[in-house]
């Protein structure tokens, strides 16, 4: 069966005809299945009331695991932004009662930032719509192309360069 990526090697493979077909085939599926994932990942994100970097900002959180907390330098510093940034998001995501910013209780000077019950909430929605789109896009193989799929591009990432 036929895709949108054959007729784009095919029209490309005409102009160029040095072009890797196979290459051009695999590179150019991988990035269809990452915009579908991704685009699909902010349509669930905005359904559920939030913005793109609220999203990673409970997922850093919930990630953590109990008591899924951080403080908000170490919360910028693994969101990848400024503590600027971060402050901002997170009086946004304070507001809508989705964490909370709390005094440690050994040391009263530190701030740490934790998800509330209803962050938590959302943010385990999010991921279980994550996982059932994520599911769909992988149903056409079984559990064994899956396995295979993943060890190859395990492979393929393995021979990239190392990035922070």
């Amino acid at each position: 069966m036929r895709d949108v990526v054959d007729e784009h090697v095919e029209t490309w493979a005409r102009e160029l005809p040095g072009l890797d077909p196979i290459k051009e085939e695999i590179l150019a599926r991988m990035a269809r299945i990452v915009r579908e994932v991704s685009e699909g990942r902010a349509r669930g994100v905005a359904a559920g009331g939030a913005a793109p970097g609220e999203y990673k900002t409970l997922l850093m959180l919930r990630k953590q695991g109990e008591p899924y907390q951080l403080s908000p330098s170490a919360l910028a510093r693994v969101l990848g932004v400024s503590r600027a940034v971060a402050s901002t998001r997170l009086g946004v995501l304070e507001d809508k009662g989705l964490v909370r910013r709390a005094h440690d209780t050994h040391d009263r000077r530190r701030v740490t930032v934790e998800l509330t019950s209803a962050g938590h909430t959302l943010v385990d929605a999010l991921l279980e719509g994550e996982e059932r789109r994520e599911r769909d896009i992988l149903r056409p193989l079984d559990e064994d192309e899956q396995n295979e799929l993943a060890e190859l591009l395990r492979r393929v990432v393995l021979h990239l360069p190392v990035t922070d």
